[in-house]
């Protein structure tokens, strides 16, 4: 399978923003696991930010220029990390920092299909992220849930897999409904279960569940499958591998893939 996996803040960093070594490690071993299997990765990867807060010792910036230079300092710190741990098991990663008009321009979509698809065929793994240092708010993705769909529409993944702290999607928020109880499938995005998306997520992330339920709609439209699934724990990826139930998927159209 061609599968686009996203990764959050919140699974790759400590609160303070220094770098989740054990989750990191466990997840890029996986990850390599699956691409020796024969299937072609694409990650999507949030944390640069994050971690240029932990690199710069600096609270969490309010503004945006300060953001965007911990941004800057946090993606060297990120592809670093990726480079070293993909390259133990002899995997080649390559960098693709991207922003909306990337997607919104023809000829620019183009030429990042072209290089995406050659990539894969070179055997490379993309790692994708906003280019946030430069990102202006007219261009602005907002958070890379939506980017894991772009990316999966323009180069007509199989699935994405939205790795994030919760479990999937609930009948209602789980930290303040003890019965709460997870959707494993959601074959149309009603309405009601719009509705279910609550507000932003951790305090060094910026995406919530709106995001990853406008996300799933992206996806969905074009004919890619969706699963929202917890990304403590990276062998949760050897189970969605086996098509077991993981989390909540969201079923793409198909009529769309055709």
């Amino acid at each position: 399978m061609r599968i686009v996996i996203k990764v959050g803040t919140s699974t790759l960093a400590h609160p303070g923003g220094r770098l989740n070594i054990r989750h990191t490690e466990d997840l890029v071993k996986v990850w390599s696991d699956i691409k020796n299997a024969g299937h072609e990765l694409v990650v999507v990867s949030s944390a640069a930010t994050g971690l240029g807060v932990g690199k710069l010792q600096i609270a969490r910036p309010q503004d945006m220029v300060t953001k965007q230079a911990a941004a800057a300092v946090g993606q060297c710190e990120l592809m670093y990390t990726y480079d070293r741990l993909f390259g133990q098991y002899n995997h080649t990663v390559a960098q693709m920092l991207l922003t909306w008009e990337d997607f919104d321009h023809e000829n620019r979509r183009v030429n990042l299909h072209n290089t995406l698809e050659r990539l894969l065929e070179l055997g490379a793994i993309p790692i994708i992220n906003e280019n946030d240092p430069i990102a202006c708010e007219e261009y602005s993705l907002g958070d890379n849930d939506t980017l894991a769909a772009l990316v999966a529409e323009c180069i007509h993944a199989d699935l994405v897999i939205l790795l994030s702290d919760i479990d999937g999607l609930y009948t209602a928020d789980p930290h303040t409904h003890p019965d709460a109880r997870l959707i494993p499938l959601v074959e149309s995005i009603t309405p009601d279960i719009a509705e279910l998306a609550g507000g932003a997520g951790s305090a060094l992330g910026t995406g919530g569940m709106a995001t990853k339920i406008s996300a799933a709609r992206r996806a969905t439209a074009a004919g890619v499958d969706l699963i929202i699934a917890n990304g403590a724990h990276a062998e949760v990826l050897y189970d969605i591998m086996d098509g077991k139930s993981v989390g909540t998927r969201f079923a793409g159209k198909k009529e769309a893939a055709q």
